[in-house]
């Protein structure tokens, strides 16, 4: 397994907090596939909460999460 950073993140609201977006190779073990990885902190360090997303699920996920947007822009 290996882990390849691809953003960080302010996390609003707080004073420390970072969301981050990491590419993880054979996450499983030899030979699974990759996944998208988020991860949240709090304090910037320690990760509280982490998703792993199959790349395959991904475009979904974003069309859930742009729908969320613009529902809370129209309330």
């Amino acid at each position: 397994m290996s882990t390849k950073e691809l953003g960080l993140i302010p996390l609003h609201g707080t004073k420390k907090g970072m969301i981050s977006v990491s590419n993880v190779s054979e996450p499983y073990g030899k030979g699974t596939a990759d996944i998208v990885s988020i991860g949240i902190s709090l304090n910037g360090k320690d990760v509280e909460w982490k998703s792993h997303i199959p790349y395959e699920n991904l475009e979904d996920l974003i069309s859930i999460l742009q729908k969320a947007n613009e529902s809370k822009k129209d309330s």
